[in-house]
């Protein structure tokens, strides 16, 4: 299989999934708890396709839920018209943080559900296709000076450390303030960036 075909395959299953979560929340919105039928005719997709990337409902509306949220993340993104991948980093960092702060309980419930969550049929991540294209966004202007390989590794480096499961691991596990932890993140996904570049 060609690169080019499998990045196109990568691309359509982010619309579709992007296209089940609108649907979802657009549906959450008007004050409805929706069934997968309703999401999938809402999504134009079936319902086997929304259980490809959702196995359980309860897994679906909370992603919708924690998309919502992150509403003011992607109208910050959208505001930052610097090149440089550290001014991006550290506006994604800030702006990931005041979300993640916020709706920590919604957070810890997402991770519960995705750890006991059966793998997607289709294979492929359980999650995480918004943080992925927020990273992608960061380290955009990086693309062209990096290996193919060199950039997926940079962006799979820097989802390590930003993100619901290492804002938990600073709080629960280190003991650090939300304030804290976000300082420390955008100091690890700086040295990630740093090393990336310098190879």
């Amino acid at each position: 299989m060609t690169q080019e075909r499998t990045t196109g395959r990568v691309a359509q299953r982010r619309r579709t999934r992007r296209a089940i979560l609108d649907a979802t929340a657009g549906l959450l919105r008007t004050g409805a708890e929706p069934s997968v039928s309703e999401i999938a005719a809402a999504a134009d997709v079936s319902r086997r396709t929304v259980y490809l990337y959702y196995p359980t409902l309860d897994q679906l509306v909370l992603d919708a839920t924690i998309g919502t949220l992150n509403v003011d993340v992607d109208a910050a993104l959208a505001a930052q018209a610097s090149d440089d991948p550290h001014e991006r980093l550290r506006t994604l960092v800030t702006e990931t943080f005041a979300t993640m702060e916020s709706s920590l309980p919604l957070g810890r419930k997402l991770i519960r559900l995705t750890v006991d969550a059966p793998p997607p049929a289709g294979g492929g991540p359980r999650r995480g296709h918004r943080r992925v294209g927020w990273i992608e966004w960061a380290v955009e202007p990086c693309r062209e000076r990096l290996a193919r390989e060199d950039y997926e590794d940079l962006v799979s480096g820097l989802a390590l450390v930003i993100g619901w499961e290492a804002f938990i691991v600073l709080l629960d596990v280190r003991g650090l303030s939300a304030d804290a932890a976000r300082r420390l993140t955008l100091r690890t996904a700086e040295a990630i960036l740093d090393a990336a570049l310098a190879s």
